[in-house]
């Protein structure tokens, strides 16, 4: 429903496929929506995440991501903590995500994949941030990306798992872990909810290696949007 509003498609939060012209993503769907309001403060959810990171949380970022089928493009290679580091100024790695699956999710159909245990080490990327860089990189990502040479060391030593499973599964993930997905090519949709929990101790400051910090659809702060 949500990406077939026409309201929402103009929403600066809504970020359109560049080839299909198909939406992507939807961000800051817990205040789009009662329904993932309601399922961003789920005890059930809430209270993992309090449990991984050791305090209270807020929402630090929620958005849905769309892969219709036929041709929908992947999520490359990187870690969400150096683009929240470097871009929205998160101090530490005191933030974790839960992507729930809104259909099945097939290794064919563009699922997550996670490198297990590449949280342990932080993996910087090489460039300067450019100024908006979200603007681009949440339609295609170019900056923050890690090196082939790199993602070749980190594959050989942590390997990578699928998140498959019926809708309604869940995985949670660390903010440092390496993840990404292919292109859908198959027939079947593949789209999640990711939920993204930050410490109430880890607030955020100036960006550290970036001209101004994100809007806060992508990157709230405690009381600001959660």
């Amino acid at each position: 429903r949500l990406v077939a509003d026409p309201a929402v498609r103009a929403d600066e939060r809504a970020v359109v496929e560049p080839r299909s012209q198909e939406i992507r993503s939807v961000f800051e769907v817990h205040r789009i929506s009662e329904v993932f309001r309601r399922l961003a403060e789920d005890p059930r959810i809430v209270g993992r995440a309090r449990q991984i990171l050791g305090s209270d949380v807020y929402v630090h970022q929620s958005r849905v991501n769309v892969k219709p089928g036929f041709g929908a493009s992947g999520f490359y290679w990187h870690s969400d903590f150096e683009t929240w580091h470097a871009e929205d100024g998160l101090p530490r790695m005191r933030t974790v995500s839960v992507s729930i699956a809104l259909t099945p999710n097939h290794t064919t159909n563009g699922s997550l994949m996670i490198m297990p245990g590449s949280h342990r080490t932080f993996l910087g990327c090489a460039g300067e941030t450019p100024e908006d860089n979200y603007k681009q990189s949440l339609r295609m990502q170019d900056a923050g990306t890690p090196s082939h040479e790199a993602l070749t060391t980190f594959a050989d030593a942590c390997g990578i798992r699928h998140f498959t499973g019926p809708a309604g599964s869940a995985t949670w993930f660390d903010c440092n872990a390496l993840h990404g997905s292919g292109d859908n090519i198959t027939p079947y949709p593949r789209s999640n909810v990711f939920l993204v929990f930050n410490s109430v101790e880890n607030v955020p400051e100036a960006p550290f290696a970036a001209p101004v910090r994100r809007p806060s659809f992508i990157a709230a702060r405690p009381g600001e949007r959660s």
